[in-house]
């Protein structure tokens, strides 16, 4: 265990060392202040970064040059960087593909996608000091459209957390304020993007991922389907996990750079990179303004209510829908009890065996996971024991069955459960059909973003996220307004219904998170990316032409 502890330590600090050496010998003008050239290059969307590089108006290595700089001011601001690849994308940006979709664009990575010869180490020590092989699928694809790989950013050791926080690389802070964090896993893209170092970035969701950051950062992000974006040749926490499919998406500073990257990468024809995509080219789809559309709301999924915050925000959408004729209406989906249920039992079936592997002695995890995982190995007895105390003492039904689905399950468990997860969407598809909906709103989460290690109590209130997954249905998140310490105090009659929505009002704050910012997702069926692009256009330009006050 002391030679475990031991080599923990000194990979921690060989590799926080090596990421200041990077940037220490980066050259000269990365260091300097940003200039005014490099502020117009930083407002060019991607399409006329793209458009300027093919008519040779602009440089690559210029392009390089501003971001550069930018992202090293937003680490030193956030910390949210992880393997700083901009000496060899000097090189990369002499060599790329000048005629590609994304001729000469920065674009920055969520740590675990795999380039050659960089680590992709997720926050484990033990993974530090092995440079990948080969580049991923995605990485590969976004070569040849002319993109410029710069930057790794950071995530939670395990990948399951929204925190991205990790004892390699530190703690990434929220852009906003820097006692909240910036959700995750990829966080430390959300951080990055949000700060103006990157203008699109590639991550991965499996339970939010892409989402929680976009909705704790300001910034658009979507989610796409299984089998829609490249993903093998990632390293990740959670090798051959199938029951709830792992995906690879883009997140953007604008709605505009969000679309633009997302056609670029399917135009690419994904499924010629990895085996696992599906051959569905690139749909255009607009909606008419003068044909009214059905939009349902989930309000309340029962188990934590919205804060005040969060519902205001849902709330304006709705407003700024039925204001321009649309139908808004409240939806009654499947019992979500049952569907969180299945999803967790799937993620989490091993009980945290798979994603804990790799940890040495002394390597710090998550609170919420940590937490969950010291539960889980609990003797049988004693949460038995619990379970009846929270059941009928403390009458929290809620808290009482994870206490006793907080088990690892048999091969023979597992398949019954994706033939459960199989029949629970295909409840979900028959209520969308009956109460024929074209969109689905949701918040992203039920908080603002949280205060460092509010993950202790938010670790099981992932579901206005993590259902979607479980679904496997496309997700988006757009930027609606901000945390206002009148607007959204506390209600005085709120009622709390279990140990769980507890847990996230002790975090909740209006006045401390006053001026975080505040999303909605926007959420169609499966395989239904464009769609819900043209649906995320539509909603922003209703609260673009809307007062923002519910």
């Amino acid at each position: 265990m002391l030679f475990s502890y031991l080599a923990h330590r000194r990979a921690c600090h060989a590799k926080q060392t090596e990421r200041q050496e990077r940037i220490d010998d980066l050259r000269p003008v990365y260091h300097e202040p940003v200039a005014p050239d490099d502020t117009r290059i930083l407002a060019l969307s991607i399409a006329d970064v793209v458009a300027s590089v093919r008519a040779e108006e602009l440089d690559p290595a210029d392009v390089l040059i501003s971001y550069g700089k930018q992202a090293l001011k937003a680490h030193q601001r956030t910390n949210c960087l992880t393997e700083v690849m901009i000496a060899d994308a000097e090189g990369w940006a002499k060599t790329c593909n000048r005629s590609g979709p994304l001729a000469g664009m920065p674009v920055s990575l969520k740590d675990e996608m795999s380039v050659k010869g960089w680590d992709a180490c997720i926050g484990y020590s033990a993974w530090t000091g092995k440079p990948r092989q080969h580049d991923s699928a995605i990485v590969r694809l976004l070569r040849d459209a002319g993109a410029v790989p710069f930057l790794k950013t950071n995530v939670p050791t395990t990948l399951l957390s929204y925190e991205s926080s990790n004892d390699v690389f530190g703690t990434t802070t929220n852009p906003y304020s820097e006692h909240h964090t910036c959700g995750g896993s990829t966080g430390g893209e959300g951080a990055l993007i949000a700060c103006g170092g990157s203008r699109i970035g590639v991550g991965s969701d499996v339970g939010g991922s892409v989402r929680i950051p976009a909705h704790w950062c300001g910034i658009y992000s979507i989610k796409a389907s299984s089998r829609r974006f490249c993903v093998t040749g990632a390293s990740t926490s959670v090798p051959g996990q199938e029951g709830i499919p792992v995906v690879n998406s883009p997140l953007a500073r604008t709605l505009e750079d969000l679309e633009y990257f997302f056609k670029a990468v399917i135009n690419m024809e994904p499924w010629t990179y990895d085996h696992s995509v599906l051959p569905i080219p690139w749909r255009d789809i607009h909606l008419s303004t003068e044909k009214p559309l059905k939009w349902g709301i989930i309000w309340d999924d029962g188990l934590v209510r919205p804060s005040p915050a969060c519902d205001r925000a849902l709330r304006l959408v709705a407003i700024s829908l039925e204001k321009a004729g649309h139908t808004v209406v409240t939806f009654n989906p499947p019992s979500l009890s049952e569907g969180y249920g299945i999803g967790s039992k799937l993620l989490m079936g091993d009980m945290g065996d798979t994603v804990t592997a790799p940890l040495r002695t002394g390597e710090r995890l998550d609170p919420g996971i940590g937490g969950t995982l010291f539960v889980a190995g609990l003797p049988r007895w004693i949460k038995k024991i619990y379970a009846w105390y929270m059941r009928y003492i403390r009458r929290d039904e809620v808290v009482a069955g994870l206490l006793e689905s907080s088990r690892s399950i048999s091969v023979a468990e597992y398949w019954a459960l994706v033939a459960q997860r199989e029949e629970y969407r295909r409840k979900w598809h028959d209520a969308w059909q009956a109460q024929g909906l074209d969109f689905l709103l949701t918040v992203p989460n039920p908080l603002p973003a949280i205060p460092h290690g509010g993950m202790k109590h938010a670790f099981n209130a992932i579901g206005y996220a993590f259902l979607f997954n479980l679904l496997d249905y496309s997700a988006g998140i757009i930027p609606v307004t901000h945390v206002d310490r009148t607007e959204d105090a506390i209600w005085p009659d709120l009622k709390l219904r279990n140990g769980i929505e507890a847990g996230m009002y002790e975090l909740y704050d209006a006045n401390s998170m006053h001026g975080l910012p505040l999303g909605i997702q926007i959420v169609g069926q499966r395989l239904e990316e464009e769609k819900v692009l043209a649906g995320m256009k539509l909603v922003e330009g209703l609260l673009r032409a809307t007062p923002r006050t519910a």
